[in-house]
């Protein structure tokens, strides 16, 4: 079933915009080689990706791209309006194919030849300053990136790469908190030690003190 998952993968556009009910391509492609859902659910894709994977998997794409999930759209590109920009980073954070720069309360940009269009940069956005516009090399009626195309590929690769570097960050972040709890306890364990110890010290003391006031007074010697 992975090696069906594969193939179904290799002939999706890559753009992991999640139109198709799933968190990405590859999510997508598992789902439907098990069946658990249909092969017309990918509108950047369009009829070519619809008739590859009919052939692929000897289902019917007569009823076409289900227009639930919005009609096909060519390849296109997100767009920032700079002056609007506030710089909150959301757009950045949402970017599945790390495809926007910026930095906290500066201005971002979008790299458009790393813009797979997915357009979920958009809702983020608290000002509204995101646009969509055609892909530069778009083709009428066409997929961008055609699937299986060297883009499809490149951009595969980068949401990869994306998704590895969050796990890692996140995977650091736990261990730098978990470093942070052993030394807290590290610390807490010193501090009871101490304070025992000086309790401890503390009691010898008041023994002592209680020792000698329970002590017989000392009949002086003399001479008659």
């Amino acid at each position: 079933m992975n090696a069906l998952a594969d193939r179904i993968d290799a002939l999706l556009p890559q753009t992991q915009c999640r139109r198709c009910g799933y968190p990405d391509c590859r999510a997508y492609a598992k789902a439907v080689a098990t069946g658990k859902t249909d092969i017309n659910r990918c509108p950047p894709g369009g009829e070519e990706t619809l008739q590859a994977l009919a052939k692929l998997t000897g289902r019917s794409a007569a009823a076409g791209i289900d227009p639930v999930l919005g009609g096909f759209t060519p390849g296109r590109a997100a767009v920032i309006i700079e002056p609007l920009c506030i710089g909150c980073t959301k757009c950045i954070q949402a970017c599945p194919v790390d495809a926007i720069v910026g930095a906290p309360k500066q201005m971002h940009t979008v790299i458009e030849a790393l813009c797979t269009g997915c357009e979920l940069c958009i809702p983020p956005c608290p000002v509204d300053c995101i646009r969509m516009q055609p892909a530069r090399g778009t083709t009428e009626g066409m997929a961008i990136p055609a699937p299986g195309s060297q883009q499809a590929d490149f951009f595969r690769a980068r949401y990869r790469a994306r998704s590895a570097r969050l796990a890692r960050e996140q995977a650091e972040h736990h261990a730098h908190l978990h470093r942070k709890e052993m030394a807290a306890g590290v610390q807490d364990e010193v501090i009871a030690r101490r304070k025992a110890e000086i309790a401890a010290a503390v009691e010898r003391v008041w023994r002592k003190r209680l020792q000698r006031k329970q002590r017989p007074p000392e009949r002086g010697g003399g001479s008659r």
